[in-house]
């Protein structure tokens, strides 16, 4: 039923004929604001993460505009609210420390102010899955804006895909055969635009993961940031998002187990980055979906990677993909892979919303006949190195690695990888597996993308361009290679990581699904008992906070009180 004016929530605030109430509302007309802006209307949090120093969200203090103009079209009342801006290029020690940081200030944002529903407005890596956490934990009706993807990158005629052509351009400059003048031309040309990566590395995975969820409008994940179409969505947002409050479509009628394997299935048919893993956990626990990694990697078994978009592709970035069809196209290739029936923000059901949905390109996206991959872009590794699991990425690395056995590498800290990575004659061959750990939540700290660790010179002089690379930290998304990732429990803490020795004979079999060292337990058993555990990161402050209460990467690096089930219900604020 719709709901009623008086029963708004924003009306607790307005509305009493009380001393409260009255100063709430002489503070409001002090902003210029009258009771026609409060009265029988809801008013609407625009969070935005638009900052001087986010590339990617550069354009989100011009959407926020849009989507005021949508708002005050259906009949609302914007207020834009600013949260912390995730900018992904910038943030030492990494921006995954800062997730749940972010999430939390979305929800008490939200929690503490008179507001009825919210538009979330972000697309950088960790702003997705926090700002989908902070408001889902919330609980107001709430719809998500991504920001989208920059337009491709140029160099002397060549496309760019922002990341992965670093990765490549980097090993070839490492390796001597491009100077400083291409390597000037590819960093001035890989970046043209404000908008995320328009790979399929993290944003974009985590914006069409949105979209997977029911999220988004249908499509919005797809369209490059420049486009004029982006701002006609942000208004649409507006008029969306107070029509839900009106029909209380909250998060919990969308974010349901049917169309959690929905952005599941989505992410894997993408070409996902390996985070996805990460953040599908920790947005669905924060709904009550008590998602896993085995769930992600049974879905992964049956799903092929159909979007022809590096990394995992051979040639297309996101602009083509939108050109395409986008992800409504892509989801409509899907076909039975995707449960229809469930319910979107635009309260109709999935099938309603790409319904109309076409593929002007076979090749950007692909028949579930033809794949890009056979399987989905993930895998799950469990063994005596990972009895909590650890992740890789397939469908984005040289075949010949998925059954292989080498000697390890070990470097304890980055510095020392650095090390080994840049002598030209450091002792190793290409079966070698080379090894990083401390690189995890606590001991990165915060769990860095180091995990693309970059090819040894050794190596790269005999023309080589993969091999087995293994860590407890993550890689970005756009990275490709042999990395094995998000090994846990992780080494700082003890996991099994810590107690390996260069020299270790490591096996990875991907097929089967396992990863272990070719050691017996009484000799695990007897370096486990001589470790010592390393000195805490942090000794005061958030850091210190984070270190006693982030949980492990294969429960998605969220803070253990921050979960569904932990204590009491939070209650609403008590504004008298």
């Amino acid at each position: 039923m719709p709901k009623d004016p008086k029963d708004l929530r924003s009306a607790r605030w307005f509305a009493p004929d009380d001393l409260r109430s009255m100063g709430h509302r002489s503070r409001a007309m002090q902003m210029g604001w009258s009771g026609e802006d409060w009265e029988g209307k809801p008013v609407i949090a625009i969070i935005n993460t638009w900052s001087d120093l986010s590339p990617c969200h550069h354009h989100l203090r011009d959407r926020a505009e849009w989507v005021k103009r949508g708002i005050l079209q259906a009949g609302g009342t914007p207020a834009e609210l600013p949260v912390h801006d995730f900018a992904e290029q910038f943030l030492k020690p990494t921006s995954m420390l800062y997730r749940n940081l972010g999430a939390i200030e979305v929800e008490e944002t939200l929690r503490s102010h008179p507001v009825d529903g919210v538009v979330l407005m972000g697309g950088c890596d960790k702003s997705t899955p926090a700002l989908v956490m902070g408001a889902v934990s919330m609980g107001l009706p709430m719809i998500f804006l991504p920001a989208g993807a920059m337009l491709r990158g140029n160099y002397a005629g060549q496309k760019l895909g922002s990341g992965t052509d670093v990765w490549k351009y980097w090993d070839e400059r490492r390796a001597g055969n491009i100077g400083a003048a291409e390597w000037e031309g590819v960093q001035g040309g890989i970046a043209r635009s404000y908008g995320t990566c328009m790979t399929m590395g993290t944003a974009s995975t985590m914006m069409s993961i949105a979209e997977g969820f029911g999220l988004t409008l249908p499509g919005a994940s797809s369209i490059p940031a420049p486009d004029a179409s982006h701002k006609r969505m942000a208004a649409t947002c507006g008029r969306r998002i107070v029509d839900m409050v009106w029909d209380d479509l909250t998060p919990d009628r969308i974010i349901t187990p049917a169309a959690t394997r929905n952005a599941v299935t989505v992410a894997m048919a993408t070409g996902c980055s390996t985070n996805a893993i990460i953040h599908l956990i920790a947005m669905a626990r924060r709904a009550g979906v008590p998602l896993t990694l085995d769930d992600i990697d049974a879905i992964g078994r049956t799903t092929p990677v159909i979007a022809n978009i590096r990394p995992s592709g051979d040639t297309y970035l996101m602009e083509d993909f939108f050109y395409a069809g986008g992800l409504p196209a892509l989801m409509k290739e899907l076909g039975d892979k995707l449960d229809l029936s469930v319910t979107t923000v635009t309260g109709q059901t999935l099938g309603d919303d790409i319904a109309p949905a076409k593929n002007f390109n076979a090749d950007v996206i692909r028949p579930l006949s033809n794949p890009v991959y056979s399987e989905g872009s993930l895998a799950v590794l469990r063994g005596n190195l990972a009895p909590d699991g650890a992740v890789i990425k397939p469908a984005a690395m040289d075949p010949k690695f998925q059954t292989h056995k080498g000697p390890a590498i070990v470097a304890d800290s980055y510095d020392a990888l650095k090390e080994i990575i840049n002598d030209e004659d450091y002792p190793m061959t290409p079966d070698s597996v080379l090894v990083l750990r401390n690189a995890g939540p606590q001991g990165g700290p915060g769990m860095p993308e180091w995990g693309m660790i970059p090819m040894p010179k050794a190596l790269l002089k005999l023309g080589l361009r993969d091999m087995v690379r293994l860590s407890d930290a993550r890689m970005s998304g756009t990275s490709y290679g042999a990395c094995i990732l998000h090994v846990a429990p992780e080494a700082f803490i003890g996991g099994p990581l810590a107690l390996i020795e260069t020299g270790d004979i490591i096996e990875v079999d991907v097929p089967n699904r396992s990863l272990n060292v070719q050691l017996s337990e009484a000799e695990l058993d007897q370096r486990r008992a001589a470790w010592v555990a390393p000195a805490p990161r942090y000794q005061r402050g958030y850091g210190w906070m984070f270190a006693r209460h982030i949980q492990q990467a294969d429960k998605g690096c969220d803070f253990n009180y921050l979960e569904t089930g932990f204590g009491a219900p939070v209650p609403e604020p008590d504004i008298h």
